[in-house]
Parts: C-alpha cells; sequence; structure tokens
C-alpha cells in the first residue's frame, strides 16, 4: 500500500481507503462489517471513512462495535466522520456550534471511541456564520475531540473563506475537502480547486470512483442487478442519471483489457493517479469486491502518461 500526507498536515493516509456509506447499517451489519474491514486491514488500508447521517447513524454504530471487537491498535487507524445532519429537530442539522459539538459528541459515543482523527463539515451552512463554524472544530480539536478537520462538497470560495477568518483569529482552517472525483466528475478537483492546492495545501480524501457502481461496467447491459445500489429505492433516480453515460463506459473497456485489468481498477487507479488526491474513498458490500478493487494499487505504475491520454480521448469520443 502507498501512502500520503492529508495535504500539508503531518498524517499519513493510505492511497485507497474505505467508507461506509451505503453499505454499513443498510447491506452490512456487525459479524460482515468485522471481515470487511479486516480485508481492508489486510491490504494496507488505514483510513475508514464515515458520517453522522449514514443509515440514521447505523454506520457509525456497526463500524464502532466491528473496530471494538477486532481490537486494533487505536493508533494503526485513521478515522473519520462529518457532520451535519444529524436528526430532525431544528438544531439537529447544520454547523451552528451547538449541533457541531453536539452531533461530534453523539457520532464518538455510536463509534464507541475517544477521538476521531479526522472531521468533516459535511456541507457548507449558509444559515450559520462561517466564524462559527470555524470556532466551533477549533474547539473539537482543543478538546481533544478530533485532530484535524476539513470540508466535503464546499465550493472553493467557501473554503478560502473559512481559511481567511481561520488566518485572521490565529486558527486552523481546514486542511482537505472531500469531494465527488471519478471520469465522468472532475471539473470542481482539477480546475475549480486548483488555486487552493498551493494557497493552502488542501488535500483531498476524495469518494465515488466508480460513480456508485458504474464504472465497473456492471451495469452496461441487461436489467439493474437486484442486489446493486441502483436498486436501492433511495437511489434509482440517481441511477437512472448516471446510466445515461454507459457508452463512455463502453469506450474505457479496451483500455482495461489491455492494462490487464478490471474496470473498476482502472477506474479507481486513474483517481489516485492525481497526486492532488490523498486517498480514494471505495466501498464493498462483500469480501470479493474490497479485494479486488485494493488490487487497484498495482494498476497505479501502468498509468503512463500515454495511456492518460488514451483515457482522456476514448471518453471525448465515445457518443
Amino acid at each position: 500500500m502507498e501512502f500520503r500526507n492529508l495535504g500539508r498536515t503531518g498524517l499519513k493516509v493510505s492511497v485507497l481507503s474505505y467508507g461506509a456509506w451505503v453499505t454499513f447499517g443498510n447491506q452490512v451489519a456487525v459479524e460482515d462489517a468485522k471481515v470487511i474491514l479486516q480485508a481492508c486491514r489486510d491490504a494496507g488500508v488505514n483510513f475508514f471513512d464515515n458520517a453522522e447521517v449514514y443509515a440514521g447513524g447505523r454506520a457509525e454504530e456497526v463500524m464502532g462495535e466491528a473496530i471494538k471487537q477486532l481490537g486494533w491498535k487505536r493508533s494503526d487507524i485513521v478515522v473519520s466522520t462529518k457532520v451535519f445532519w444529524g436528526g430532525h429537530g431544528v438544531n439537529d442539522r447544520g454547523l451552528s456550534r451547538k449541533h457541531i459539538v453536539e452531533g461530534t459528541r453523539a457520532s464518538l459515543q455510536r463509534l464507541q471511541l475517544d477521538y476521531v482523527d479526522v472531521l468533516f463539515c459535511h456541507r457548507p451552512d449558509e444559515s450559520t456564520p462561517v466564524e462559527e463554524t470555524v470556532r466551533a472544530m477549533n474547539f473539537l480539536i482543543d478538546q481533544g475531540l478530533t485532530f484535524y478537520w476539513g470540508t466535503s462538497e464546499w465550493s472553493a470560495q467557501q473554503i478560502t473563506e473559512a481559511w481567511k477568518v481561520a488566518n485572521n483569529l490565529g486558527l486552523v482552517g481546514p486542511a482537505f475537502e472531500q469531494p465527488e472525483y471519478n471520469l465522468f466528475h472532475r471539473e470542481r478537483v482539477e480546475v475549480e480547486y486548483e488555486p487552493l492546492y498551493k494557497g493552502y495545501g488542501l488535500g483531498l480524501t476524495t469518494w465515488s470512483p466508480l460513480a456508485s457502481g458504474l464504472l465497473t461496467g456492471k451495469y452496461s447491459q441487461g436489467p439493474i442487478p437486484l442486489d446493486s445500489r441502483f436498486a436501492l429505492p433511495d437511489y434509482k433516480a440517481m441511477g437512472e442519471r448516471k446510466l445515461k453515460l454507459i457508452s463512455k463506459v463502453e469506450a474505457l473497456k479496451p483500455i482495461a483489457a489491455d492494462l490487464d485489468c478490471t474496470l473498476a481498477q482502472l477506474s479507481i487507479a486513474w483517481c489516485a493517479k492525481n497526486p492532488r488526491v490523498s486517498t480514494v474513498i471505495t466501498g464493498a458490500s462483500k469480501v470479493s469486491q474490497v479485494v479486488e478493487n485494493l488490487k487497484a494499487i498495482k494498476v497505479l505504475p501502468k498509468l503512463t502518461p500515454e495511456v492518460m491520454e488514451r483515457i482522456d480521448q476514448a471518453l471525448q469520443t465515445a457518443t
């Protein structure tokens, strides 16, 4: 496994990581989670991502209990979670100081941890002054409830504003961002955030490298598999939008074949090839998927400039 610093911080994370979105608490319970997480550790993964909103908090419970039963040394793993959607109460969501502090403590209780290494503001909150959010995240750092904080799906302008506030107050700014990034979703990472990499040393923990499974190729023919993400009631609309990209998926298959890898491995490795990316968050509901996804690390050296250009050309010419 390759390890990279998370932005300009001294924290080192595996370039491929595992996230609990969709699976834990929905498709996977504790016993299966233990097997999946151990398969990740066996492959060198040390970064595990979660959020208070995943499965209504159940994902954190499953991950926390699984980690507890596995008996891992705490310093060997990096655990993250995200706050924004914590419930239905008027103060159970957003980035107010109240919800950030209460939401984080509730997450820690579900995870059965004294602290998370990394804490994200899951979305921007236009109803809360950014200074309040920056101060609240620094309070959690000072209290030892998290070591680092970042953002998820914030615009470059919003991240810049947070950094300006932090610098003016002598506080810690957001060290990293968690955006969607894959072969079909590139502009924010490759264009919008470009000034932030040098300006603030922004690191990235990217999600959805397979475009919610589209880049596995399993949706190319026939009906949607019943055990797939797009078959879940909450994700059918997303599936209908993404399935319009099938022709581009087909155009990538010959490249994967020439590299002697799966389309999924090619797609994950392509994300990790970007030096701005600290870690690519993968998801899986089965150990077999974990094993196959993590083989993408062996594809990285094969992604020469010529191959990267071939991928771009295939996406541009496919109709």
